[in-house]
């Protein structure tokens, strides 16, 4: 699809709850010693410069969730997330722009109110449920589900991942004008991988970065959520990168992220992407990155977790 055609498709009567948005999503070049010494060129494709409340992967996970409601003429959009969740941060900011009512399923305490995230989830109108965590992981059984259930209601899963995220992530791929040898990106719910390996030409590679620990599941949800990918040649997840975990992250990491946005401009953070751009270069540097190689890197956004992470004190 060209440039032309996608924006045409992404800016119809369906999309106008999103507008204004970035799309195509800037692509910048990036420059580091270790690129040159290796001989790769690398690009970052800024999805988190989309929008100011829904960048990233949440933009287009959600694109066609609320196409999908608007068609089915539901009025309340339903989720689950973390108190630091970046899915629930869009989804309350996607439902207030769409004239959704919006309801978050919060795992842990209604203390948790208090923190950045939940607090503008709750400013932009979203009902905030908090469940204790042994509730919170049956978020995926249909008979605990049945609770949330209307019709006026639609459920999204946690982070935006299932087969109507799919073609809203898909459509990147025809946002970047060339195509890459590989393409990057941080991984956790399997969605946006999932939509990538569905737009991907049949001859570019996908290494996906794991940011939590005992990923090996996630091969099997990305195949859940879009069969094809079992029968997909050239993508793979690392899964030796997450340093300690979801959510987790060593003083080293968090100072090579700082070092390498200020060397290089590009803001991360050490949750999604900062994590993944730091696999990224310990695979380059393993030289599991073939020289020559035009490599994409996906900032899935997620920036607005800082904010959360000072108020912890991690930061």
């Amino acid at each position: 699809m060209t440039n032309d055609a996608l924006t045409a498709k992404m800016t119809s009567p369906w999309d106008a709850p999103l507008e204004p948005a970035q799309i195509p999503s800037p692509l910048h070049p990036v420059h580091h010693p270790l690129l040159d010494a290796h001989g790769v060129r690398l690009w970052c494709k800024r999805d988190d410069l989309i929008h100011p409340t829904l960048s990233g992967n949440k933009w287009r996970k959600l694109k066609y969730h609320l196409q999908q409601a608007r068609a089915q003429g539901k009025t309340h959009l339903l989720s689950f997330g973390g108190a630091y969740s970046n899915h629930i941060h869009a989804l309350a900011a996607a439902g207030l722009r769409s004239g959704l009512r919006t309801t978050g399923i919060i795992r842990g305490e209604a203390d948790s109110v208090s923190n950045a995230t939940l607090s503008a989830a709750k400013g932009w109108g979203m009902d905030l449920v908090f469940v204790d965590r042994q509730s919170y992981r049956r978020r995926q059984d249909p008979d605990w589900l049945a609770q949330f259930a209307a019709p006026d209601t639609l459920i999204v899963p946690e982070g935006g991942s299932s087969p109507l995220a799919i073609p809203g992530v898909a459509e990147l791929v025809a946002e970047v004008p060339f195509s890459p040898d590989l393409w990057v990106l941080p991984c956790a719910s399997g969605g946006t991988l999932a939509g990538l390996i569905a737009g991907k030409r049949a001859r570019e590679q996908i290494l996906a970065i794991a940011v939590l620990k005992g990923g090996g599941f996630i091969a099997n949800e990305v195949c859940r959520l879009y069969p094809a990918a079992a029968i997909t040649d050239g993508w793979r997840i690392a899964l030796d990168h997450h340093d300690g975990g979801y959510a987790r992250f060593s003083p080293a990491l968090w100072q090579w992220v700082q070092a390498f946005s200020a060397h290089t401009g590009l803001p991360l953070e050490p949750i999604y992407s900062g994590k993944a751009m730091w696999g990224l270069f310990r695979e380059l540097a393993a030289g599991r990155i073939p020289r020559g190689s035009e490599v994409v890197f996906i900032h899935t956004g997620g920036l607005q977790g800082l904010a959360g992470l000072k108020e912890q004190g991690r930061l």
